[in-house]
């Protein structure tokens, strides 16, 4: 039987799913990914070009879903890339390419499977803009009937800040660095402020830094906080004593990290390997959390989370900390109380932890405060159309789109489109840990095998707890 799954998106997710149907799938199934660049793989994170913009994890723990280990690491170290790049390799012998190079090796394996697969794949270089009766329409046109259509859209531009909205179109805020050439307006002796301190910060200061800058640096965020450094050397997994009886809430899982990072630390081992556990059993302790215990992570605990979760390339760490000790990097906690044009330059209120309230004049503005994805509808003339519709519904956490454990998105009735599917980020209210690798690629990869009637492998590991009230 013939069949024809759409997935519109090509980033990393996309075309993940794509290269997954292309292996599990047979004969007589077309896949057709939608994206309008030109090269697959091409997201938000593996779109860059700079340099500075490096991987956060060793290149050994980067592959698709059921790839050999190392399957990215060998490909990369018998690159031109890594010959031409003398500070990717690191004291411990992992790799940290630059990130554009992982972007690279996915869209590679699009096309080998494209070639070798009795599966059809085609990258069709375009956007859809609405779906109605199975029916996709794209930007240009042209129309293609779905028996299946799996959105792979994950990432909606950030937002403006409600204490920037005064400066909005200013000439001296820079909204969103991830559009191409937004630093090059950025002079060599600039002061400069940035919002947010997690890795699109970092990545910023890199780029910076990269291209001569030398005024002050000023990163602020609610709490000061900086991603942490990978753990350095080889070290056997820590696994977690799952049985052991667990409270399904936010503060009872912070207080039994907290003991397990203790005992790591008695036997001189790093607060990582434990953090490398439980997100390998991310998904399942997230499911057994109830809506309100899942608010309250996501209100309290997530910056904590996020700061350990996803963490900095030792490259750029090493960047950093040069930028702080000779004083041209300050990072500190602080709210923004209001922003207003100073004679060209901008003048920003801070309200420092702990301290009187302070003014900032700075000649750039540079938001990092990552995607809106609580706007994910209203990012894409689709998603808009499908949620108008009653199609589609945002999720109850505002982190993208309301699907099933199927991965099926929920109407605004709450019934199930058995022919729509989410894939990735988007669904991460549902499954949890769904930003990083490798649990976005194991869900392209769980994707693929609903669509095609296939089981998971019995292999996939588990989390057998032992909950309590």
């Amino acid at each position: 039987m013939s069949k024809h799954i759409i997935i519109i998106g090509g980033g990393f997710t996309g075309t993940a799913l794509a290269v997954h149907l292309a292996r599990l799938g047979s004969a007589g199934l077309q896949v057709t990914v939608i994206e309008p660049r030109p090269q697959l793989a091409q997201g938000v994170a593996y779109s860059t070009s700079d340099p500075a913009h490096r991987i956060n994890v060793p290149a050994s723990r980067m592959q698709l879903a059921g790839d050999e280990d190392g399957a990215f690491d060998r490909w990369y170290r018998d690159s031109p890339g890594f010959k031409a790049d003398r500070n990717a390799l690191w004291s411990d012998g992992n790799v940290y390419p630059q990130r554009g190079q992982f972007g690279r090796w996915v869209n590679e394996q699009f096309l080998q499977e494209k070639k070798r697969s009795a599966v059809k794949l085609q990258h069709l270089c375009d956007r859809a803009v609405s779906l109605r009766d199975g029916v996709v329409t794209t930007a240009s046109g042209e129309k293609y009937q779905a028996d299946e259509v799996v959105l792979a859209i994950s990432h909606p531009p950030p937002a403006l800040p409600g204490s920037l909205k005064t400066l909005q179109g200013h000439e001296r805020l820079i909204a969103d660095p991830w559009q191409p050439d937004a630093l090059s307006s950025v002079k060599t002796h600039d002061r400069v402020a940035i919002v947010g301190t997690g890795l699109t910060m970092s990545d910023v200061v890199a780029s910076l830094h990269g291209q001569g800058h030398l005024g002050s640096i000023t990163a602020f965020s609610r709490r000061g906080q900086l991603p942490r450094t990978n753990l350095s050397g080889q070290y056997e997994n820590r696994t977690l004593d799952y049985r052991q009886p667990q409270v399904a809430s936010a503060r009872a899982w912070l207080r039994r990290i907290r003991q397990e990072v203790a005992r790591a630390a008695a036997e001189d081992l790093p607060w990582q390997l434990v953090l490398d556990d439980i997100r390998r059993q991310g998904q399942a302790i997230w499911q057994t959390l109830s809506l309100n215990e899942q608010r309250r992570f996501l209100r309290h605990l997530r910056p904590w989370w996020d700061v350990h979760r996803y963490r900095i390339a030792p490259q750029v760490s090493a960047e950093l900390n040069q930028l702080q000790g000779s004083g041209q990097l300050s990072v500190t906690a602080a709210r923004l109380q209001a922003a207003k044009d100073d004679n060209g330059s901008i003048r920003l209120t801070l309200q420092p932890r702990g301290a009187a309230i302070e003014d900032l004049v700075v000649d750039r503005v540079i938001v990092t405060t990552g995607p809106a994805h609580g706007a994910l509808l209203n990012s894409e003339a689709l998603l808009r159309q499908l949620a108008d519709d009653g199609v589609i519904q945002a999720d109850p956490l505002a982190l993208g789109i309301h699907v099933n454990a199927r991965s099926q998105t929920l109407t605004a009735q709450g019934k199930t489109n058995l022919h729509l599917y989410v894939a990735g980020p988007a669904a991460r209210a549902r499954f949890g840990e769904l930003m990083g690798l490798p649990q976005v690629a194991e869900h392209a990869e769980s994707v693929a095998r609903q669509l095609l009637g296939i089981s998971s492998p019995s292999h996939r590991e588990r989390c057998p707890f032992s909950l309590t009230d």
